[in-house]
């Protein structure tokens, strides 16, 4: 495995490094609830996909009601 004969410069290296950044996260419109959602993906707010919903989305107080359920039977 060959090995470099000379020390590389630091401009060097963060020439190599400016195309590790981070691009902003592509966004789109929900058409059933009109919040922010990635493409091709379930909402995470109301839980529609393509027209259909997918996935129920539970609100704060029935997660709290859930736990409080569990805790009781332990």
């Amino acid at each position: 495995m060959p090995n470099p004969k000379r020390r590389h410069s630091k401009a060097r290296g963060r020439l190599r490094r400016t195309f590790y950044k981070l691009e902003p996260l592509q966004l789109g419109k929900c058409p059933q609830c009109g919040k922010a959602k990635m493409s091709h993906r379930i909402c995470p707010h109301c839980g529609y996909y393509k027209g259909k919903q997918v996935v129920v989305i539970k609100t704060v107080d029935e997660k709290q009601k859930e736990r409080e359920k569990k805790r009781t039977k332990t």
